[in-house]
């Protein structure tokens, strides 16, 4: 083949490249997706370096995804005029962030703990291992690591296809319907996509044809089912119970002793499950307990009828619209209730 034909075929295969990566682009994007961001530990890395922000310039979350699905962010930004340090990661514990923050002679800010109680509550390695992965990451990363941070963050706000959780070759190939060997565990079926889209200041945001399709949100509470069968886990009690109280204790009066201000809430969940929860973590035995051992403050959302009332479409999660009434009445409830200070003027409760 000469030379010119060389250069016809390069041309060529660049062009058909060119086209099928635009039309499996727009396919995506006429099916309602929009990019979203690789919520792994470069992401969570980049967040953990803001909580040295001033405490007047800045509040830091921790918990479980409901704290990043039920926080709207831009409201709380809006409202209060400060930033929102978002740590807080899906299906972990908070405490081994709450140990690190409180290690941390750098950390003085605000911080709010969101208590979902069998996550919170639990020893489990499969519930702590993810946030000391990720703590490790920020402590050691390297700037090459941080200058290919930035080049992705480019890269992944232009294109929906560059989501690897379920467009990677491994992703798709695991949502081929090939029988499980036997003995091998393995999820029944995946989070649906539809489900939570994330954004770079990483919260999670439900689409509007997951809230439409009601086979989507059975598909999760599927899972949250499958969950609930196969966990082994038995709500802490005891000195189990007690160990967890001291170390959060712990960890709160360390960042209280150097100007920190800490604050539980409890996010809201709805039908069987916030059923099962009462049922395995008795308010007076755990959210109480938390309360008058740290001798902090806490919003718990059955106390406020503005908050009490919400239906989660998988009975865990807030649809974004109702994350900005929920995140409203949170800045009200701290601003009235709980004398916290933005550099907003104080709003009436919505």
């Amino acid at each position: 083949m000469t030379a010119p034909n060389f250069l016809k075929a390069g041309i060529l295969t660049i062009v058909l490249v060119v086209l099928s990566v635009a039309s499996w682009e727009l396919h995506l994007r006429s099916s309602g997706l929009r990019p979203s961001y690789d919520d792994g530990e470069s992401l969570w890395a980049d967040k953990r370096a803001m909580v040295y922000m001033p405490s007047d310039k800045a509040t830091v979350f921790i918990g479980s995804s409901r704290n990043k699905f039920d926080l709207d962010i831009k409201t709380w930004e809006d409202l209060t005029g400060e930033k929102v340090v978002q740590l807080a990661m899906e299906g972990m514990s908070p405490l081994p962030v709450l140990d690190d923050l409180a290690a941390d002679q750098k950390f003085a800010g605000k911080l709010m703990i969101d208590v979902t109680e069998g996550l919170f509550f639990s020893a489990s390695p499969r519930n702590t291992s993810e946030p000391k992965t990720r703590i490790a990451y920020f402590k050691k990363r390297t700037p090459a690591q941080r200058f290919s941070f930035l080049v992705n963050h480019v890269v992944e706000s232009q294109f929906v296809f560059l989501d690897k959780n379920f467009f990677s070759m491994n992703a798709m190939l695991e949502e081929l319907p090939i029988p499980r060997r036997g003995g091998v565990f393995a999820l029944p079926w995946g989070c649906p996509i539809e489900f939570g889209r994330v954004t770079f200041d990483r919260q999670n945001i439900m689409t509007e044809k997951f809230l439409r399709d009601t086979s989507l949100q059975n598909k999760v509470t599927g899972l949250w089912n499958f969950y609930r069968s196969i966990s082994t886990d038995k709500p802490a009690s005891g000195a189990t119970l007690d160990s967890f109280i001291n170390v959060v204790v712990k960890d709160v009066k360390l960042i209280q002793a150097r100007g920190g201000n800490v604050i539980f809430v409890r996010t809201p969940s709805s039908g069987p499950y916030l059923m099962g929860e009462k049922m395995g973590f008795p308010r007076t035995q755990y959210w109480d307990r938390i309360l008058l051992a740290t001798g902090r403050q806490g919003i718990h959302f059955e106390d406020y009828p503005a908050t009490a009332h919400f239906q989660c479409p998988e009975f865990s999660h807030l649809k974004q619209a109702d994350a900005i009434i929920y995140t409203q009445n949170l800045v009200s409830i701290l601003q009235q209730e709980k004398g916290w200070v933005f550099p907003h003027k104080p709003m009436s409760r919505p």
